[in-house]
């Protein structure tokens, strides 16, 4: 078969898969499978999965999955290379490792596709987004930046070019990221910080951080070699770093 294109709410947000190139039915439902799966391990809201035992003190991370096992030491690495303002434990002192699980599961998902034989396709995870060579129109993936004002408009149109792509802000889920070292500060001077990176995992490590920097966040996206971002703080004023004008030409 052709084309198929279908999104499924998973992990509370719609996720879309579009495969151009000959693709079976089984090969969207292995997928969607997939990020199932991922949810029912990681979900913060289930009192019943591996996270909550660990939550708990039921489980010790060196007991648990590889798959929690290599989350964590993700979240730790990004914690580091942040400077702590990536970091899954809340102030509550729960672990919450959903900021690293949605960009980690979608460039997997991405990976699984590849390695099905499918070389155009395209994920996306409510603006976590993997994208491999062209669409079904034989051009380059394009992907629309909303405006946080008026989430029905589109802003800049990005051309990511197999790149990966996260936008980070208050504005679909509310204020559910914050500055760990000033927890009890709004975070109310950047409203959407949308960042390029060589994929999607990492796209969404570093756009979470740099929203949890506020206003300093995209002069730090700006330091990161092969990182370009744009953000648009609470005036609706956009700033870009200096290599992100390369992603909006066709």
């Amino acid at each position: 078969m052709g084309r198929m294109k279908e999104t499924r709410l998973i992990m509370g947000m719609p996720i879309e898969i579009e495969v151009v190139d000959n693709v079976a039915q089984d090969t969207l439902e292995e997928a969607f499978a997939y990020l199932e799966t991922v949810d029912a391990r990681f979900s913060p809201y289930r009192s019943d999965n591996e996270l909550a035992r660990f939550n708990r003190g039921e489980l010790a991370l060196a007991a648990s999955s590889a798959e929690m096992q290599e989350v964590f030491a993700l979240a730790e690495r990004a914690k580091k290379e942040t400077g702590g303002y990536f970091d899954i434990r809340r102030p509550d002192g729960r672990v919450d490792p959903s900021g690293v699980v949605k960009g980690w599961a979608i460039r997997n998902t991405a990976a699984r596709l590849r390695a099905a034989g499918h070389q155009h396709f395209m994920v996306n995870a409510g603006g976590d987004i993997a994208v491999s060579r062209k669409s079904a129109e034989g051009k380059d993936w394009s992907v629309g930046i909303r405006n946080p004002f008026n989430i029905s408009e589109i802003v800049k149109i990005v051309y990511p070019r197999g790149k990966g792509v996260a936008t980070s802000g208050s504005y679909i889920r509310g204020a559910h990221i914050y500055d760990p070292h000033a927890p009890e500060q709004a975070l109310d001077e950047v409203v959407s910080i949308t960042v390029i990176g060589p994929d999607v995992l990492a796209a969404d490590l570093m756009a979470t951080a740099a929203f949890a920097m506020g206003k300093r966040g995209i002069a730090f996206i700006e330091r990161l070699p092969g990182f370009e971002g744009y953000a648009i703080d609470r005036n609706g004023v956009a700033t870009l770093t200096s290599g992100f004008g390369a992603y909006l030409e066709k």
